[in-house]
């Protein structure tokens, strides 16, 4: 048997000659809200002997039987299995010697269609900072059938799809499958938990790259990805937000830790003295901290007090430099030299404007 064409319009599902049924993927079908495309429509039943099968410009027609594709079209038209002189479809005439002999017939889209992925299961990511971290992947994709024989088999075949969601299901599966592949690579190649935000464009031209060999094999094809979004648990986003916030303040992790306790105390609600007690410590302490912090980014600042005089000096000097009285057992780095010139009986950098070494206390 094989397939002539008419040209006159015919409605989507009706009586043709001698009883048989002309069947058409309808509008209700094909888009049956705005914005939203079925990926895969059967014909209700069957395709025999005298069915008419019709083709839209947007659409392609596929026979199945014993589990495979056995042809398609994808030429917009009326098919008429009625005519034995038409020139032959050689895969199909073996199967339509008889009305008994029936085939099915699925519909897929030739257009581009839109969807979201998303990880059902978390990807486990190796890093040498913070070990073992599950990822989470989301973002869009764009994909279209490449091969309709390819994909009914595969689709319809293997997996056993019968509906647009059981489709659109696997899709989903094989794009994160590929994300995974992509940030397996190139953590290879030395990427790290800290460095995803800053490669999400290039992890997907990654997964574009292999699309063709992994997604080729199913007989679709995925030509765009955007929007990604990789999700850190909650524990492993605060500690590298918590590590930028220290490299801009140039300190260390105890040094930021003593800041914040300091930030939080200040803020509680504590009635009466306790307000001026904790306000007083706070302020002392924290700008102890705030000098440590200054230092760390390079700068000279005074921030302890002088016992004898009250003079606000260095916070590693041993003497007063005003008044050349012993000062406390300092805490921290050096502080850096600030005249250029050294004192005549130890030989210590001399603090500019001082009176006194502030290393052996020698009056200058």
């Amino acid at each position: 048997m094989v397939f002539g064409k008419k040209s006159d319009p015919v409605p989507a599902t009706g009586g043709s000659v001698f009883g048989s049924t002309t069947f058409a993927w309808d509008d209700q079908f094909k888009q049956p809200a705005p914005g939203v495309y079925n990926v895969l429509w059967k014909a209700p039943r069957q395709i025999r002997l005298n069915d008419n099968i019709v083709v839209r410009e947007d659409e392609i027609a596929v026979f199945y039987r014993d589990g495979k594709a056995l042809t398609y079209f994808d030429q917009p038209n009326r098919y008429a299995l009625t005519d034995f002189n038409a020139p032959v479809v050689g895969k199909l005439l073996k199967f339509f010697t008889g009305v008994t002999q029936w085939a099915e017939v699925y519909y897929v889209p030739k257009r581009y269609l839109d969807g979201k992925f998303g990880s059902t299961q978390p990807y486990q990511f190796t890093d040498p900072t913070f070990g073992i971290v599950n990822l989470r992947v989301f973002g869009e994709y764009r994909w279209k059938i490449s091969s309709p024989e390819l994909f009914i088999n595969q689709f319809v075949g293997t997996f056993g799809a019968d509906t647009s969601d059981d489709v659109e299901g696997r899709v989903k599966e094989q794009v994160v499958i590929l994300v995974y592949n992509a940030l397996g690579k190139m953590k290879q190649q030395g990427l790290k938990v800290t460095d995803l935000a800053a490669n999400l464009t290039n992890i997907e031209q990654e997964v574009l790259a292999a699309g063709p060999d992994h997604l080729g094999q199913f007989g679709i094809e995925v030509n765009k990805i955007s929007g990604l979004t990789i999700s850190l648990p909650d524990e492993v986003q605060k500690a590298i937000d918590t590590r930028s916030e220290m490299q801009v303040l140039g300190v260390n992790y105890m040094q930021y830790q003593t800041g914040k306790a300091i930030d939080d105390a200040a803020k509680n609600p504590s009635g009466g003295a306790g307000v001026t007690a904790g306000l007083g410590a706070g302020l002392g302490v924290g700008y102890a901290i705030g000098g440590q912090m200054a230092q760390g980014m390079g700068q000279n600042v005074m921030n302890r007090s002088c016992p004898s005089c009250g003079s606000l000096v260095p916070a590693t000097v041993k003497f007063c430099p005003n008044c050349g009285a012993s000062m406390p057992a300092p805490e921290g780095p050096p502080a850096p030299a600030g005249s250029g010139k050294f004192c005549p009986n130890c030989g210590s950098p001399i603090t500019a404007g001082a009176k006194f070494c502030n290393n052996c206390g020698s009056k200058l």
